[in-house]
């Protein structure tokens, strides 16, 4: 894995934080030009990384140089896709918003929430983590097939 594929893990968890403010407030005041902002921050995290997000973008200027050196690297791959899953939630909310489907709108928006919340509270990234269950089960169902090949070419 080159380093140009690997973030300082603070990153995320800082942008976390972020969202969940914005979620949150969203959330309690019912603003669908919130909701808008921040699922237009998920597509660019989805499309280029969460380092090109305003968020990501803060954190580079004004809080990574007040911090000790990083010290805990990870790979950019899951946490793009956890942007994707919030892209996802954040469109499925707007969508509820503006055909008038309440329920939608507010379970949609409480997942994103409670996925950043999980984040900055627990440094625990739910969408990195489904993304890593995909590659081990993809993993998994690839080993059969590759051992079924070697077999019948034997």
């Amino acid at each position: 894995m080159s380093t140009s594929n690997l973030i300082d893990a603070r990153g995320p968890r800082f942008a976390a934080g972020f969202t969940t403010s914005v979620l949150s407030i969203a959330f309690l005041t019912q603003s669908l030009w919130l909701l808008l902002v921040q699922t237009f921050v998920f597509a660019v995290g989805a499309k280029f990384g969460p380092s090109r997000t305003p968020y990501g973008f803060f954190f580079r200027k004004f809080i990574k140089p007040r911090l000790t050196p990083a010290s805990r690297f990870e790979d950019i791959k899951p946490t793009q896709f956890a942007q994707s899953v919030g892209l996802a939630f954040g469109v499925l909310a707007l969508a509820g918003d503006l055909l008038g489907i309440q329920g939608l709108y507010v379970l949609a928006l409480a997942g994103a929430l409670a996925a950043a919340f999980l984040n900055v509270a627990f440094d625990y990234c739910l969408g990195c983590e489904t993304y890593l269950l995909f590659k081990r089960l993809q993993h998994r169902s690839e080993r059969p097939k590759a051992l079924t090949s070697e077999l019948a070419s034997e």
